[in-house]
């Protein structure tokens, strides 16, 4: 199973154990692929859920059958949320893939004092290509969720998580692995894994819990990388007012492209288990 290609579907898409793909989907499969009829693939909807689907072919095109569930563990057990100030040029093209597969959870776009990136409605959907893509390739049951670009004061005040981090190139702070293995707080209600969508008329199974436990409380963290240059001080002073804590990433300077991967990568050897 584990060599079976995966594509990402839309929830919208599976009608009765039956996925519609679209045509770019059909092209993919069997233009790229050279998947033909009777072949089999793995079809993920990005809530949580995997299936083993089977291509199959009518007047209209090719659609795919779900054969079966597929249970898999392939998300950290922790919900991370990375804050990243837009880098220039397309920098921020890699963050995304590359977070996505250091299993982010969402990623929330900012426009900081030295942003000189502006985006457009364009580039979120191309974030949002990407990371479905960066899922896909890293075999991840979630794709992230990339939310639209706010400002800086906007995304720290409206923070709801408890464990908040804002990354700081300088100073003498504590280093963010050192807080990883602190007493983190978890959030107030709990957050579930995947979720059923009646619209589709196929209601499949929930998937298995991160390390297989009952629902319970996750941790959930925020962590805030800068741009080029840096977070100014009044912008650390405004975080830490809304309850983030100032950390440290090491006593090298890292590029703004560069300290979001050493961030998440902390996160996972902190959490997730062998």
């Amino acid at each position: 199973m584990a060599q079976l290609q995966r594509l990402a579907v839309s929830p919208a898409q599976i009608c009765d154990r039956q996925i519609d793909l679209t045509k770019e989907q059909q092209h993919y499969l069997n233009r790229v692929l050279r998947l033909s009829e009777g072949d089999r693939f793995i079809a993920m909807d990005g809530r949580g859920h995997w299936w083993c689907a089977v291509l199959e072919l009518r007047e209209t095109g090719l659609f795919a059958s779900i054969a079966e569930e597929i249970s898999a563990n392939r998300e950290l057990p922790v919900e991370v949320t990375l804050m990243a100030a837009l880098p220039k040029g397309n920098g921020f093209d890699e963050v995304v893939r590359q977070a996505t597969e250091l299993g982010v959870a969402s990623i929330v776009p900012v426009t900081s004092d030295r942003t000189l990136l502006k985006p457009s409605a364009q580039k979120v959907d191309r974030w949002r290509r990407i990371a479905a893509e960066a899922a896909e390739q890293s075999e991840r049951q979630f794709v992230p969720t990339i939310l639209e670009p706010v400002s800086f004061d906007m995304a720290v005040k409206d923070c709801g998580q408890k464990n908040r981090f804002i990354c700081v190139a300088r100073g003498d702070n504590r280093h963010l692995w050192d807080c990883l293995l602190g007493n983190l707080e978890p959030p107030q209600t709990p957050l579930l894994r995947g979720e059923q969508d009646g619209a589709t008329g196929f209601d499949p199974p929930q998937p298995p819990l991160i390390r297989g436990e009952q629902e319970r409380e996750e941790l959930a963290i925020v962590i805030a990388v800068g741009p080029e240059g840096g977070w100014t001080d009044g912008e650390v002073e405004r975080a830490i007012e809304f309850g983030f804590e100032a950390v440290s990433l090491g006593s090298r300077i890292l590029r703004a492209v560069t300290a979001p991967i050493v961030a998440l990568s902390l996160v996972g050897a902190a959490f997730e288990k062998s």
